[in-house]
């Protein structure tokens, strides 16, 4: 029997085909998975197929990864767990496979992203609603000349505080703004029934609209208010004036994906909870798949800062594990191994035996062996998968691993 040590050389596969997740049964052996997806192997419509592009997210894996393991150790009406849910890809591809899941996560944002995506809508309901607000919002912006009043209602509503006020005006154009407050006003006021839909196109839309350059969307650091050298585009661009036209473009999108995922979902039942992750209470579950976050790397509140001015969403950054703010030293990475580990413990003292806990994590700094030592599980396997597809800006190749661990 190989020891725990044995177990930790990472395998790196002899089969030059990559892997087709929905061939992918309990009898497939681990050394025949070939992850290394190329962009042509795995193009971009399918790594953001229906749901999961209801809105960009920094740092998430894709689907096919998820749906790899999901048919490898799950069946149909077991229970899978992602305590750092993030995005909610786990939570969507476990339904779609009619597994239950469970998730937790620290980020108001992500809790309401999670819930947008995993939620059943009668569609024909939910395009009316958005084609109502949408039209609401063109009224009042682009047509009405009583839009004025309507303006200086939403900037005295109970929804914009004065710190807010002064984020939102440094970031968005007056109209921009404008556009995005009324839209607001109108989820909050009308009768909607799917108001968190709504919510998530117009913190898509504010992604869109802020006073930055095309190409750094993710972590701007000021806003940008003069014409720019666009790398993207490859010319000279004007920082963006206005929202309604990332309103009226994601509104459709929107409408086309929550069909699509509508006519594949299943029974399966999914729950979502806001909550630090470190001091719930975890349910019973058949075994686990997340990617926690990384240590001193990804700021999650502050990359959809946007999204919390605009709805008044509790910050809970300062209980993030890993907190980019904490950076990379020594004592930063003990206590991100401490405090993984204790989540983990937790979980594994109510998850079902010998169940699975799979964690995908690019682990630069050696800690998951540590933390694979603390706990009372048996190491499996580390696969390790070379993410040499990537967009945009963060271009360069690296590898991640997939740690296999069973519980003892």
């Amino acid at each position: 029997m190989l020891t725990n040590e044995e177990r930790r050389v990472p395998i790196y596969t002899t089969n030059s085909n990559p892997t087709r997740s929905a061939e992918v049964t309990p009898k497939t052996p681990l050394e025949s998975l070939n992850l290394n997806w190329t962009e042509k192997d795995l193009r971009e419509r399918e790594r953001t197929k229906h749901v999961h592009r209801l809105h960009p997210y920094l740092g998430k894996y894709i689907p096919q990864l998820v749906e790899v393991f999901l048919r490898k150790y799950f069946k149909k009406g077991q229970t899978v767990l992602d305590p750092f849910c993030g995005s909610g890809t786990t939570l969507v591809q476990s339904n779609e496979l009619g597994i239950n899941s469970i998730g937790y996560d620290i980020s108001g944002f992500n809790v309401l992203l999670s819930r947008a995506k995993t939620a059943e809508y009668n569609v024909s309901e939910a395009r009316r609603e958005i084609l109502d607000i949408i039209d609401k919002v063109k009224a009042a912006t682009q047509i009405d000349s009583q839009q004025q009043k309507l303006w200086i209602e939403c900037t005295k509503g109970p929804y914009l505080s004065n710190e807010d006020n002064e984020y939102l005006k440094a970031w968005f154009a007056p109209k921009a703004l404008e556009e995005l407050l009324t839209y607001r006003y109108f989820i909050e006021s009308e009768n909607y029934q799917y108001k968190d839909l709504l919510r998530v196109i117009l913190c898509r839309s504010a992604r869109s609209a802020r006073l930055t350059t095309h190409f750094d969307l993710d972590f701007p650091k000021k806003p940008v208010t003069e014409p720019y050298q666009c790398y993207k585009h490859q010319r000279i661009c004007q920082p963006t004036q206005e929202s309604f036209k990332f309103l009226a473009r994601y509104s459709l999108d929107t409408i086309k994906r929550i069909t699509e995922f509508d006519s594949i979902r299943t029974d399966a039942t999914v729950e979502i909870h806001h909550e630090d992750c470190r001091y719930a209470d975890f349910p019973p579950v058949h075994g686990v798949i997340t990617s926690p976050p990384y240590v001193g790397l990804i700021d999650y509140h502050e990359q959809h800062v946007y999204a919390y001015h605009l709805l008044g969403l509790e910050d809970k950054r300062e209980n993030e594990i890993g907190p980019a703010t904490n950076g990379k030293s020594k004592n930063a990475q003990e206590n991100y191994q401490k405090d993984i580990a204790e989540v983990f413990r937790r979980i594994i003292s109510t998850m079902h035996p010998e169940g699975r806990l799979i964690v995908v994590a690019n682990d630069s700094s050696n800690l998951y062996d540590g933390i694979a030592d603390s706990l009372d599980v048996e190491v499996e396997n580390v696969i390790q998968r070379h993410v040499n597809r990537r967009t945009g800006r963060r271009s360069t190749e690296f590898y991640e691993s997939i740690f296999i661990w069973r519980k003892q």
